[in-house]
Formats: C-alpha cells, sequence, structure tokens
C-alpha cells in the first residue's frame, strides 16, 4: 500500500504591524529572531515595528497563526495584518495581476458586465479606496482572479484585522465597568 505523501509547504508572504516592545533596546531584534521570526524583514516604521515574513506553511491561515504567535512570544503586539483591506485602482491592479488600465475599465463598466463594486472610502475624492476582499470577490466571479488563495487572504486579513482593532476598545470597557462597579 503506497502512503500519499504530506502537501508540501508553500511560501507566504506577509507583513504584521506591531508595537509594545522597546526599539531602542539592543536586544530587540534579537527577540523576535529568538521567539521564531527568524524568516522575517523587521523595519521601523512611524513608531510601529513592521515584520514582513516570508513564511513556509501548509496553507496561509497555519502561516498568519504561527507568526502572530511568535510575534507575541516576542514580548509584542500586534496591531494589524498587511496589506491593507482598502485598495485603490494600482493596488488592485497590482494584486490581481492585472493592468491599471485594465482596473479603471472595469471599475468605468467600460468593459466586463458592469456592475464592479463601489468604492468603500474616499468616495468623492480623485483617489477612492474600495474594500479588497469585496472586490477579490468580484474579480474572481469574473475570472479575472484566478488564484482563490488572494480570497482566502483577503477574508482571514479582514477578520483579524477587525479582532486587533477591536481588541484595545474592548479592553476599555471593560475597564469602565470595573470602574463603575
Amino acid at each position: 500500500m503506497k502512503r500519499s505523501k504530506a502537501p508540501k509547504p508553500r511560501k507566504f508572504e506577509f507583513a504584521i504591524v506591531a508595537d509594545g516592545v522597546d526599539f531602542n533596546d539592543p536586544a530587540f531584534e534579537d527577540r523576535f529572531f529568538e521567539a521564531g521570526c527568524s524568516d522575517a524583514l523587521i523595519t521601523i516604521i512611524k513608531g510601529s515595528a513592521v515584520l514582513e515574513f516570508t513564511r513556509e506553511a501548509k496553507n496561509f491561515a497555519h502561516a498568519i497563526a504561527s507568526a502572530i504567535r511568535d510575534v507575541h512570544r516576542a514580548g509584542a503586539r500586534v496591531r494589524r495584518v498587511e496589506p491593507d483591506s482598502y485598495v485603490s485602482i494600482s493596488d488592485i491592479a497590482e494584486r490581481a495581476g492585472l493592468t491599471r488600465q485594465s482596473i479603471s475599465l472595469l471599475v468605468s463598466g467600460a468593459r466586463g458586465p458592469g456592475d464592479f463594486p463601489p468604492p468603500k472610502l474616499r468616495v468623492t475624492s480623485d483617489s477612492p479606496l474600495w474594500d479588497w476582499l469585496t472586490v477579490a470577490r468580484w474579480l474572481h466571479r469574473n475570472q479575472k482572479l484566478p488564484n482563490r488563495d488572494a480570497l482566502v487572504f483577503a477574508s482571514l486579513a479582514r477578520e483579524l484585522n477587525a479582532h486587533f482593532e477591536a481588541e484595545p476598545l474592548r479592553r476599555k470597557a471593560v475597564e469602565r465597568l470595573l470602574d463603575a462597579a
């Protein structure tokens, strides 16, 4: 009887924005390395550590979960997972592997079925932003995004970021409740 081989690990690229650590500590980068983040490039941008991972795992969920666990193990607090959920036309083109012009034509309805999702933010500006998960679903449904991994990443990133954004609000609510008691 022949045994089936376990799926070969794949590489996944993403970034985690973190804070809660002393960036001036000489052992700052070593803490992340020793916690398992040896596959991340660490930079400090606008007061946050940005860890750009290229992580091997059997799927994206395992890659991101293990990276979050390792960032926590280093003593940092995860603020968000990137790339961001809100995208410009240029971002959409890059993520979908299409040209900016082809996305502009889809957005305007000059090409495709004409029902491209409307922007979610900065609707009245010259640079509106779309929700990537909504756009990725539309692109996939219209055979413009053949890689289903983009949908999985978009969905998981949205859920994780909603959790990370809500966490401080939950803590404050609990503190207010305790203060009132």
